[in-house]
């Protein structure tokens, strides 16, 4: 048996047992999303449960199981990864679609009239619970979310990650966590709340200026936060916590509870007190703690704009972290020139000299999430991730996708660059050239302050349609300040609703990054960071334009430069100029080199 049939074979036997304690309990239905308590994009294993269930191993997808169907409801990120991973399971590949039904759609229709759909509570957003729990309703079927309904079936779980606290320091951390919470208390004021609970590790993370490595790639720990204009209570595994850092937080006015106390303390909030909460990031089963004359107030996190406005401050740090990343980045480039045809080079030799460089580069911390190194029709899976099992060699004629970023103490880098192989098609290169137009249009562009994020996302995407080309994928994600590596409010997509919070605001940092997918050949990704700056004001408001934060080479040999205006080479040229001026204090020898030679105008 090979492993490929092993691991269905495992996976078959893992939804037999949990249809059999769905039957016993008398679910029709069971809904698994990608979730935990905290909501967060990278699970500590305790909480990958639709991973383990399913054998898919992307970080996003749904999981439905009723009696006789199985459905794993991903995006176009995912689709090639699902089907190969899928295969055999028994577990249907649903593919998701702007605009078309989702999998909460699909049980509000499905499910039995009078039936019973299941889901753990703890790690479904209230927004989403109650969505699905109005849609059910019109069925008469039963929403049952008061337990993890993998606790009996999924034996050898993972423990709660169990890594150290520790303090994000100044400079790096240039506003103190007193001042931070004096900030959200007047926030609470406006929105007349008495407490404020936060369960989204991120926000927690950024307001009491600490950090951890619970998470893979964020530098976040496990915990929730509960905070009045008297009291701020961060409950956190007490063994994580040491001493020390204690009777800093205690000085601070930061009281240190346990991890599992966050229930009762919910639940002895005083009656006819009002709770700050986003519906968004926090669960349904965490808000039944609450006595029933507690009044929810419902609003975006204050926390989640005020970490997204990076400071001048901030972005000293920042721009000095990018310019460590990009000096890394020519080091590997450097190498990777001279060895390749010389010596093998597979997709996961591109990762680990990739890690290397940026290890050497003082303030380096971790990778900020796996990195993509996707040769040929790898490239055409946005999210692919090569192993030691199964990876390309880089070897012949193509393009080479290199998607990687790092955690540094003063930033958060995320890039991404195209390398030609051998010789690239003409149509590949047509591809990259278009590609990088729709990133010059909207690194050039300046909009009104406010303008709401996802409006912008058709100034990347222009130069794509006007060819009839797409991509899946949005073009932009907020990036956070050595935290993590997406971040909101703001996106750049046009499938996300525009809402009030996706606005537009001065310090926001943002990704640009269209792309071109040919299943089974190549992809094409080309991703700079760019901060949000003052443009200038007229009779007709504030305006803002993008900085672009991100410093290395865009290789030449993947475009077709006769397709660029003269505006688009223009700009092209003046940002090599700023890469070279840049990095060049910053290397020597080969890399330096290989700097010069790769920043030349065109």
């Amino acid at each position: 048996m090979n492993s490929q049939s092993s691991t269905q074979g495992v996976v078959t036997g893992r939804l037999a047992r949990m249809r059999e304690v769905m039957s016993r309990e008398g679910v029709d239905a069971l809904l698994v999303p990608s979730a935990d308590p905290h909501l967060s994009e990278y699970l500590p294993g305790y909480w990958q449960g639709r991973q383990w269930l399913s054998g898919f191993h992307g970080s996003v997808g749904t999981l439905i199981l009723t009696s006789d169907f199985a459905g794993l409801w991903v995006d176009s990120r995912y689709w090639e990864q699902a089907e190969r991973e899928l295969s055999g399971s028994g577990i249907a590949l649903m593919k998701l679609l702007p605009g078309q039904p989702g999998p909460l759609d699909w049980l509000a229709e499905q499910a039995p009239e009078g039936g019973v759909v299941a889901v753990d509570g703890a790690v479904m957003a209230l927004a989403s619970a109650r969505q699905l729990e109005a849609r059910l309703k019109l069925r008469n079927v039963r929403l049952l979310a008061d337990k993890d309904w993998l606790l009996e079936v999924w034996e050898e779980r993972p423990p709660l990650p169990v890594n150290p606290v520790y303090q994000h320091l100044p400079p790096h951390a240039t506003v103190s966590r007193v001042h931070k919470l004096e900030g959200l208390r007047q926030a609470l004021q406006v929105r007349g709340a008495d407490w404020h609970f936060i369960a989204t590790l991120d926000d927690i993370a950024w307001l009491f200026n600490l950090r951890g490595s619970d998470v893979s790639y964020n530098p976040v720990f496990v915990s929730f936060a509960l905070v009045s204009q008297n009291e701020a209570i961060l409950f956190v595994a007490l063994d994580k916590v040491d001493g020390n850092l204690r009777k800093v937080l205690e000085t601070d006015g930061v009281h240190v509870q346990d991890y599992a106390a966050v229930g009762e303390a919910l639940a002895g909030i005083a009656p006819g007190s009002s709770l700050l909460i986003d519906p968004a990031k926090v669960t349904l089963g965490l808000l039944a703690n609450l006595g029933s004359d507690v009044r929810l107030v419902e609003d975006l996190n204050p926390t989640t704009l005020s970490k997204s406005r990076k400071s001048e401050s901030d972005l000293a740090h920042i721009r000095q972290a990018m310019e460590q990343d990009g000096a890394a980045l020519c080091e590997f480039f450097a190498w990777f020139e001279s060895a390749l045809g010389r010596e093998r080079i597979t997709e996961v030799t591109v990762d680990e000299k990739l890690g290397a460089a940026r290890s050497r580069r003082p303030g380096f911390v971790s990778p900020s999430f796996a990195t993509i190194a996707a040769f040929n029709s790898n490239g055409a899976m946005p999210h692919y991730r090569a192993t030691e099992e199964a990876h390309a060699t880089i070897e012949g004629d193509g393009l080479l996708l290199i998607d990687s970023g790092g955690q540094y103490l003063g930033g958060t880098t995320d890039i991404t660059r195209m390398v030609p192989i051998g010789s690239p098609s003409i149509e590949q290169k047509q591809d990259c050239t278009r590609v990088l137009k729709g990133v010059i249009a909207l690194s050039r562009a300046r909009f009104p302050r406010g303008v709401l994020s996802p409006l912008l996302d058709a100034i990347a995407r222009a130069p794509l349609w006007a060819e009839h080309v797409d991509y899946g994928h949005g073009t932009g994600h907020g990036v956070g300040y050595f935290m993590n590596v997406h971040e909101g409010p703001q996106v750049i997509a046009y499938q996300a609703a525009p809402a009030p919070q996706t606005a537009m605001q001065a310090g926001m940092i943002t990704s640009i990054e269209p792309g071109t997918y040919r299943p089974g050949q190549w992809g094409v990704r080309i991703e700079n960071l760019v901060f949000n700056r003052e443009s200038g004001k007229s009779g007709f408001g504030d305006f803002l334009e993008f900085e672009t934060l991100t410093l290395c080479p865009i290789d030449t040999r993947c475009l077709l430069p006769e397709l660029l205006s003269s505006e688009e080479r223009q700009w092209l040229n003046a940002y090599h100029d700023e890469v070279r001026q840049r990095l060049s204090p910053l290397l020597e020898g080969n890399a330096l080199q290989w700097l010069q030679v790769r920043t030349a105008a065109i």
